[in-house]
């Protein structure tokens, strides 16, 4: 289903007023993606059932001690997951999605994790199942991708976010790798962005419910319906905007709940408002925030 007239206007006057009071202040959206890094990451290998909190998340990415004993393999998915993310931002202006693209990042993610599958597609008899879906045979891949990166760059009566849903959608369903899937669909979505000149966003494990049920909504439709994946990546593009304009704005940052008691307005409807993107709230570290 097509994003509403109302969504596509909201959409282009933030990307308007971003492109605004970006100018200059480069070193200051570099510094927000820093801060921001463990929360990515965090967030998208806790959808992958990664025990790792955001507090932990950052001290390995800071090179500091955890507290507990955790894996070998869950250090290296959040050190890997950040150089990835660190990558695509430095290259995103360089290079359009391809293969090519796709396999490198892939080896880049699961380095030092598992060599043997790192970098390449499945193989002949290498089948994955995602709950009740199984993913196409492998010899299937692709000609499957082809068609994926051929349809999203050759549409242009969608909007982006709708391109950039429905790719996302299929790229899961083929499921080209024996693992990292997921994140390497999140890193994608992130790199499409960027590319057009859109700030990042963060899928959240929170909302995980929501975007596994956009797969199923896919699948189920014979894969024409994308209205639920729409709608997640409505929600933290929006939040995304709100979040860089606040801190370019230089406005003074408080938590919703201080930001409720100073306004004398309702906890509860506020936070439901934020949920919904209807003020211009936005989370750091799982705390709703505002500018004001």
């Amino acid at each position: 289903m097509a994003l509403s007239h109302e969504t596509k206007l909201k959409i282009d006057s933030l990307k308007e007023e971003f492109d605004t009071l970006k100018r200059g202040k480069g070193s200051l959206l570099d510094i927000i993606f820093e801060a921001e890094l463990p929360e990515s990451v965090y967030n998208s290998n806790a959808i992958e059932n990664s025990t790792l909190t955001i507090a932990e998340t950052e001290k390995i990415l800071m090179e500091m001690e955890v507290s507990r004993e955790v894996s070998v393999r869950e250090v290296f998915e959040a050190k890997n997951l950040a150089r990835v993310f660190e990558y695509i931002k430095e290259k995103v202006s360089t290079k359009d999605i391809d293969k090519e693209l796709i396999l490198l990042l892939h080896s880049m993610l699961l380095g030092n994790i598992d060599e043997s599958i790192a970098g390449r597609f499945r193989k002949q008899h290498e089948y994955v199942r995602v709950g009740t879906h199984i993913a196409p045979a492998p010899e299937h891949i692709e000609a499957m991708l082809d068609s994926a990166l051929l349809g999203y760059s050759s549409t242009y009566d969608a909007h982006f976010l709708e391109k950039v849903a429905r790719f996302h959608l299929e790229f899961e369903h083929i499921h080209p790798f024996n693992d990292g899937n997921g994140r390497m669909g999140r890193v994608l979505i992130n790199y499409q962005l960027l590319q057009m000149g859109f700030p990042p966003i963060i899928i959240r494990d929170k909302e995980k419910s929501i975007y596994y049920r956009s797969f199923g909504e896919y699948r189920e439709s014979g894969k024409k319906k994308t209205k639920v994946l729409d709608t997640v990546l409505v929600l933290a593009l929006l939040e995304s905007f709100h979040k860089r304009i606040a801190y370019l704005k230089g406005q003074t940052i408080v938590r919703l709940s201080e930001y409720a008691k100073s306004s004398k307005q309702s906890p509860s409807i506020l936070l439901n408002k934020a949920k919904r993107q209807t003020i211009p709230a936005f989370r750091e570290k799982g705390v709703w925030k505002i500018g004001e």
